[in-house]
């Protein structure tokens, strides 16, 4: 991995202002919107309070739409010829997906660290320094997973709104895997074999302990970890699937 390289692409991502506001600046004023305000800096639920849950959803979203948008784009990078011109230098495939893997996880990572800062100066509050971190670690390596997705959708929709078109399904995506609103009854029992939700659930491990908020009531359900552990696996999968089928006829066709 070319490391003057490797700076040069972090350089040029966190230089496209309107992209790197999107990412960011939505699940932050989502989060100061529903989760600083409405008294839900004062009710608890389990090992921290109802801000802290809406700030674990938004960092998980802010995550996964970072990591979206570099591999978005460094797949459509590839399908333009960017690859073989990095192949008049010393830099190999190896190298510039290792990059391109660097660059999206510092994304993710940067947006992980503000909506969690954020958070804790506006209220948002657990019952151990183990449960931020733990929260932010799982938010920040899961959101890996969605790096497959990316590379999916822009390997198999070959077009230059493909990376938009995967960023703005995230949407869609979070609101079936319980993200926005704490979904019950059916609508639940839909969203636990979507993409997020899996996600969702391991990262909220920490304080809610498989445990889901139900609006309607006030009641909570249950999930298994063996089932959420598996939701991830089968999603990665498949991502995984998608991207070596869509990099395999990229080949054929070229």
């Amino acid at each position: 991995m070319n490391i003057h390289y490797l700076l040069i692409d972090i350089k040029r991502h966190f230089r496209n202002f309107s992209n790197t506001l999107f990412i960011i600046g939505i699940p932050l004023l989502m989060y100061l919107i529903f989760g600083s305000t409405q008294g839900a800096t004062d009710e608890m639920a389990f090992r921290g309070n109802v801000a802290f849950y809406v700030m674990v959803s938004m960092a998980i979203y802010g995550a996964v739409s970072a990591v979206v948008a570099i591999t978005g784009v460094a797949a459509l990078e590839s399908m333009l010829g960017w690859s073989r011109q990095l192949g008049l230098t010393p830099m190999r495939n190896a190298g510039y997906v290792a990059t391109k893997s660097v660059v999206a996880m510092l994304y993710s990572a940067v947006v992980v660290a503000l909506i969690f800062i954020i958070g804790a100066l506006t209220g948002a509050h657990a019952t151990s320094i183990w449960v931020w971190l733990n929260s932010a670690l799982l938010a920040w390596l899961l959101s890996s997973v969605f790096a497959l997705y990316g590379l999916a959708i822009a390997l198999n929709f070959r077009s230059d709104s493909a990376a938009s078109v995967a960023t703005g399904l995230i949407v869609v995506l979070s609101f079936f895997g319980n993200l926005f609103v704490p979904l019950s009854g059916t609508m639940l029992n839909i969203a636990r074999f979507t993409p997020l939700y899996g996600i969702a659930a391991l990262v909220r491990w920490p304080q809610l302990s498989g445990h889901t908020m139900n609006v309607a009531g006030g009641e909570f359900g249950t999930d298994s970890l063996w089932f959420v552990i598996l939701n991830v696996v089968v999603w990665a999968a498949i991502f995984g699937a998608l991207a070596v089928f869509g990099m395999q006829r990229s080949r054929r066709r070229s």
